[in-house]
C-alpha cells in the first residue's frame, strides 16, 4: 500500500514539474493570466520593425480577393510570415464574409511568426453593410426616438450579425454633432445637440462592448459643421465651441465607457488637419481624457495631408506628421511603409512607432482577440433574426415625427376610406440611407406596399410616381394630379435618396457622404408636384422620407398634414402605414431644427442670445421688418418638436431645494397628463438657462429628457436631473469652472415650447447691488398738461407703433406715428409707460415736462 502511495506521489510531482515546464515554454504574451500591459510589452519586445509597421497598417479586400473569391496565394504574397493589424472585405456578400474571414484569421494566427490575430473590420452605421443583414433606421432616426436604450439594443443585435461573419472591429458609431444641414452626412448623426449625441453614443458603445465587438468612434475632431456644408471642408470655430459642441460627445464616451478605438476625421480645424493634430490626438484625447486605445485614420486621410491639405510634400512627411501627432493606424493609403526607412535614417525614433503599436496591441488584448481569435464563443450567432427585424420596426415606429395635423386629418380610417392616391418618388422605392448594402425594393418594404397591406378590398389605391428626386422632368405630374383628383386623400412621399455603400448605387444620390446640397428646397420637381396635387383640392398628406431636413415653409403654411420619416430601415413601409392608419401613435421628436430657407442657416436651437436678431421685428413682403426684412430668423420647426394623435398637459415643476453645492445634482419633477383619447408617448424635455454668466452662454441647453407612455387620462410624475458640475463655463485656457449664480430650469415639449420654469441658485449669489433705481409711485396729479416727444431705439432709430400708456389708469393714450412721435394729455406727475412687442417696456415720470424723448431697448420683459 505504501508502495502505491509513493508511486502516486511521484507521478503527481512529475506531472506538476512537466506542467511548470510547459508553462515556462509559453511566451508571456500568450498567457491570459498575466496583466495586459505585461503581455503587450513582452510581445512588442519580440517584434521586428517590419512586424511593427504591419500592425499599424490595413490589408484591403482588393489585396487578397478576386471579386467575391478569397485568394490564399495573394494573402501569402502580401503578408508572408508577418501578422498584420487590420483586414476588411467591404465589397463581399454576407455569406462570403462568413466563409472567408475565419481562414484569413487562421493564417494570421497559425502561419505567421508571432501569431498575432488581425482585427477583422466591418461597417455598421445602421446595420452591417454586407448583403443579408438586418437594415435598421439611420442614426438620425434613432436619435429622434429620444430613447437611448434603443441604441444599446440595436448594437446587441448588430453584434450577432457581425459575429456570424467573423468580424471583431466595427467602424461605428458615428457620433458627430452636426450643425450645417447642407452637408450630406447629416443622416449619420443622432442630432444637433452634443449632449443627446453623447448619451446615444454611450449606449451604443456599451451595447457593442457587452456583445464582444470593439466599436470605433467617428469622426474625431470638429467635423459636423463643414464650411459651406461641403464634405471634408474645414470647421471654423473657437475653443469653446470645439470642446462644448464638437468634441463633447467624444469626451462623454471616452470618460464613461471602455472604448478602445477612435477614427480621425478628414478635415481641419484652426488650419491644422485633424489627422495631424497633436492637440486633438494627444493633448485632448489621451492626456486630458485618458484614452488608452488607438486612433485609426479615416480612409486615405494620411495621404490627404499631401494631396489635399498640402501640409506634407511627400508620403514620408505625411507619415511623420500623422504618427507623431498620435494617429496610430493607416487605412487606404500607403504612407506608413516609409516609416522603416525614416527610422533607419534617424529621422524619427523607433519608439514613436512602438507607441502606436503598443496601443493597437493593447486593444487586441483588451477586446479578447488573442484569447478567442476565431470567435468560437459566438459561432452559433445568426444573421437577420426575427427579433432584429422587430427591433428595426420598433425604432422606425418611435422615430417618425408628426409635424402638422390640421383638423385631425390623421390618422386615416381604413374602414371608411374609399380611395387613396399614393404619390411621389419615394412612394414605391425603399430608402435605407448611406452605409447600407442595397437600394433594391426586394430587400425592404416600400410605403406603397405598406399602405396596400393596411387597406381593405373596398379601398382603391392609385399610385403615380409624379417625378424623380434628381431630375427637373415634370412629365409625370399630370398622372399624379389625376390620381389625386379621383381620390379622397393624397399621400405624397418625397424627400431624398442616398447611395448604397461600395456598390453600384451612387447614381442620382441627393444625400449621404459626398452628396452635399447648396439649396435645401426639395430637389428635382418635387415642389411642382406637391403644389399641383394641392391645387386639386384633395387633402394632401406630405411624408418626407429623408436623411436631412428641408426648407418646407410653403408646405407648412398650406398642407393639412406633414410627417417626416427619416430613413427608417427595411420595415419603413409597414411602419409609415401603421402611423397613417393609427395603429401606431407617432412619438418621434426632431433632433435637427428645420430652416425656413437655406439662407436661414444655421438654425440649431442652442444659439447665443445675440444670434437670432437684435430688433425682434420680423417682416414679410406685406409688412417689411428687421431681422429679416422679409422673414423671421426663427426655425420653421425647432429641436425637440413633434406632435401626437393625443395631447398632454404639464404642471407642478419642482426642484428638491433652492441651493446646491458644486458637486450636487439638481433633481426636478414635473407632472404630465394625457388629456386626449389615445394612448401616446411624450418626450418630456428639461433645459437649463444660465441667467447671467461671465461668458455668453446659449439661450438654453438640453440637460435631460425622458420618453413616457400614458393611457388616456393617465398622469405621471416624471423625474429628471441635472448634475451641477455640467453647468460649467470654459475660460480662454479651456479651464472649466462652475460659476455661482441663478439658473432657470425649463420643462417643455420642445426647445421653443417651454411650458414651466423654475429658478434655482448654485453657490452663493452675487453681492453686487441691483442697479435699477426704484421710484416710488406718485398718484395722478389733478393738473392736466400736454406732453409730446419721440421714441428712438438705442441705435437712435425712430420707433413707430409704440404704445404710450398712462400708468394710473392703464389707458393707452397714443401710439407713436411713422416718425416715432407722440402727443398726449396727462397729469403733471403721471407716469408714462412705453410698450411694444420686441422692445423692453420703459416708464418715466412726467414731472411737469412738456417734452419727453425716450430711448428704448430691444428684447422682451
Amino acid at each position: 500500500m505504501l508502495h502505491k502511495v509513493l508511486i502516486c506521489s511521484l507521478l503527481l510531482a512529475s506531472s506538476a514539474t512537466y506542467s511548470q515546464a510547459v508553462q515556462k515554454q509559453i511566451p508571456p504574451y500568450k498567457n491570459p493570466d498575466l496583466p495586459i500591459e505585461e503581455r503587450v510589452e513582452d510581445l512588442l519586445g519580440r517584434m521586428t520593425i517590419d512586424e511593427k509597421i504591419a500592425q499599424i497598417r490595413h490589408i484591403h479586400s482588393s489585396d487578397i480577393f478576386n471579386g467575391q473569391e478569397f485568394d490564399p496565394q495573394k494573402l501569402s504574397n502580401k503578408a508572408g510570415d508577418i501578422a498584420w493589424g487590420f483586414v476588411e472585405g467591404f465589397p463581399l456578400t454576407g455569406d462570403n464574409c462568413a466563409r472567408y474571414m475565419r481562414p484569413i484569421q487562421k493564417y494570421m494566427v497559425e502561419e505567421t511568426r508571432l501569431g498575432i490575430p488581425v482585427f477583422t473590420v466591418a461597417e455598421s452605421l445602421h446595420g452591417v453593410v454586407h448583403d443579408g443583414n438586418t437594415v435598421y433606421p439611420q442614426n438620425i432616426a434613432l436619435g429622434s426616438t429620444f430613447t437611448p436604450q434603443l441604441a444599446r439594443e440595436k448594437a446587441h443585435h448588430i453584434a450577432n450579425d457581425l459575429h456570424s461573419m467573423g468580424f471583431k472591429q466595427v467602424l461605428a458609431p458615428c457620433i458627430d454633432a452636426v450643425r450645417d444641414l447642407r452637408w450630406g452626412r447629416v443622416e449619420e448623426s443622432y442630432g444637433e445637440d452634443p449632449y443627446l449625441c453623447g448619451l446615444f453614443a454611450i449606449e451604443e458603445v456599451d451595447g457593442y462592448l457587452e456583445s464582444g465587438i470593439s466599436p470605433m468612434l467617428k469622426h474625431y475632431g470638429p467635423h459636423g459643421n463643414p464650411l459651406s456644408g461641403l464634405n471634408l471642408a474645414s470647421v471654423e470655430c473657437g475653443l469653446r465651441d470645439l470642446h462644448e459642441i464638437y468634441l463633447k460627445p467624444f469626451e462623454m464616451v471616452v470618460k464613461n465607457t471602455g472604448i478602445l478605438a477612435v477614427m480621425s476625421s478628414y478635415n481641419s480645424w484652426n488650419h491644422v488637419p485633424n489627422s495631424a493634430s497633436h492637440y486633438m490626438l494627444t493633448e485632448i484625447l489621451r492626456n486630458q481624457w485618458g484614452f488608452k486605445g488607438y486612433v485609426y485614420s479615416d480612409w486615405g486621410a494620411i495621404e490627404m495631408l499631401k494631396s489635399m491639405h498640402r501640409t506634407a510634400r511627400n508620403s514620408s512627411e505625411a507619415a511623420i506628421q500623422a504618427i507623431t501627432a498620435g494617429l496610430d493606424v493607416e487605412a487606404s493609403s500607403n504612407c506608413y511603409p516609409f516609416l522603416k526607412s525614416l527610422v533607419e535614417k534617424g529621422v524619427i525614433d523607433e519608439s514613436v512607432i512602438d507607441t502606436a503599436v503598443r496601443r493597437v496591441l493593447y486593444a487586441k488584448f483588451a477586446s479578447g482577440l488573442f484569447d478567442d481569435p476565431y470567435g468560437n464563443r459566438y459561432e452559433q450567432n445568426k444573421r437577420h433574426t426575427p427579433e432584429s427585424v422587430r427591433l428595426s420596426k420598433a425604432i422606425a415606429d418611435e422615430s417618425t415625427v408628426l409635424l402638422k395635423n390640421e383638423n385631425n386629418l390623421l390618422p386615416l380610417d381604413p374602414k371608411r376610406l374609399k380611395s387613396i392616391a399614393v404619390i411621389g418618388p419615394n412612394a414605391d422605392q425603399i430608402q435605407f440611407g448611406d452605409y447600407t448594402w442595397s437600394r433594391n425594393n426586394k430587400d425592404g418594404i416600400t410605403p406603397l406596399q405598406g399602405i396596400k397591406s393596411q387597406v381593405g378590398k373596398n379601398t382603391i389605391v392609385r399610385y403615380a410616381k409624379g417625378c424623380s428626386l434628381a431630375s427637373l422632368d415634370t412629365s409625370g405630374i399630370a398622372e399624379a394630379v389625376e390620381a389625386a383628383r379621383q381620390s379622397e386623400v393624397a399621400v405624397i412621399f418625397g424627400g431624398s435618396t442616398s447611395a448604397a455603400f461600395v456598390r453600384d448605387g451612387y447614381k442620382n444620390s441627393t444625400c449621404g457622404e459626398g452628396f452635399d446640397l447648396n439649396d435645401l428646397n426639395l430637389t428635382g420637381a418635387q415642389t411642382q408636384l406637391i403644389r399641383a396635387v394641392y391645387d386639386t383640392g384633395t387633402p394632401v398628406i406630405l411624408v418626407l422620407v429623408t436623411g436631412k431636413p428641408f426648407a418646407i415653409e410653403w408646405e407648412k403654411n398650406n398642407l393639412p398634414a406633414i410627417l417626416v420619416q427619416w430613413y427608417a430601415g427595411e420595415q419603413a413601409g409597414n411602419s409609415i402605414a401603421d402611423i397613417l392608419f393609427g395603429r401606431v401613435n407617432p412619438s418621434g421628436r426632431l433632433t435637427f431644427s428645420f430652416p425656413r430657407s437655406t439662407g436661414h442657416l444655421p438654425v440649431y436651437y442652442n444659439y447665443l442670445p445675440s444670434d437670432r436678431g437684435f430688433y425682434h421685428n420680423p417682416g414679410s413682403y406685406d409688412a417689411p421688418g428687421r431681422d429679416y426684412v422679409f422673414s423671421s430668423p426663427t426655425a420653421l420647426y425647432s429641436f425637440g418638436y413633434g406632435l401626437s394623435y393625443t395631447s398632454f398637459v404639464y404642471k407642478n415643476l419642482t426642484t428638491d431645494r433652492d441651493k446646491y453645492g458644486l458637486t450636487d445634482t439638481i433633481k426636478a419633477t414635473v407632472e404630465v397628463k394625457n388629456t386626449g383619447k389615445r394612448t401616446g408617448k411624450e418626450v418630456v424635455q428639461l433645459y437649463v438657462r444660465d441667467k447671467v454668466s461671465t461668458y455668453v452662454t446659449p439661450i438654453r441647453q438640453l440637460r435631460d429628457f425622458l420618453k413616457i407612455e400614458l393611457k388616456p387620462g393617465e398622469s405621471r410624475t416624471v423625474h429628471l436631473q441635472v448634475p451641477v458640475a455640467e453647468l460649467y463655463l470654459v475660460d480662454e485656457q479651456n479651464h472649466r469652472f462652475v460659476e455661482p449664480g441663478e439658473f432657470i430650469i425649463e420643462a417643455g415639449q420642445s426647445s421653443d415650447n417651454i411650458i414651466l420654469t423654475k429658478s434655482v441658485v448654485v453657490g452663493e449669489p452675487s453681492t453686487i447691488g441691483d442697479d435699477e433705481v426704484v421710484v416710488a409711485y406718485t398718484p395722478k396729479s389733478s393738473r392736466q398738461m400736454q406732453v409730446k416727444g419721440e421714441v428712438r431705439d438705442i441705435q437712435a432709430t425712430l420707433v413707430p407703433g409704440m404704445q404710450v400708456i398712462e400708468k394710473s389708469t392703464g389707458k393707452t393714450l397714443a401710439k407713436t406715428d411713422e416718425r416715432g412721435r407722440f402727443q398726449v394729455t396727462t397729469g403733471n406727475h403721471e407716469f408714462l409707460v412705453f410698450k411694444k412687442s420686441g422692445y423692453r417696456t420703459a416708464e418715466i415720470e412726467v414731472n411737469n415736462r412738456n417734452v419727453i424723448n425716450m430711448t428704448v431697448n430691444y428684447g422682451e420683459d
